[in-house]
C-alpha cells in the first residue's frame, strides 16, 4: 500500500469513528485510538474540515457535520 493510500485509509477511519461515536470527540482520544501522533490526527482533521465533513466544536473536540 502506498503512503497516499495509507493516508486516505487513516482519514476515512477517523471520519467513520467520529460518525459512529455520534458526539464530540477530542483529538487526543483519536490519537490514542489510532496510535498516531496528535499532530498527524490534527492534520487529518483539518483535511476533513476543509472538505466540510467535520467541524471543531472548540478546545480540540470534533464532530461530523
Amino acid at each position: 500500500m502506498s503512503p497516499h493510500e495509507r493516508m486516505v485509509t487513516r482519514i476515512k477511519s477517523i471520519y467513520l469513528y467520529l460518525k459512529n461515536k455520534g458526539k464530540a470527540v477530542h483529538s487526543t482520544e483519536l490519537a490514542e485510538e489510532f496510535g498516531y501522533a496528535s499532530r498527524t490526527i490534527q492534520r487529518d482533521l483539518k483535511t476533513l474540515e476543509y472538505n466540510n465533513l467535520v467541524k471543531s466544536t472548540g478546545k480540540g473536540k470534533w464532530v461530523v457535520t
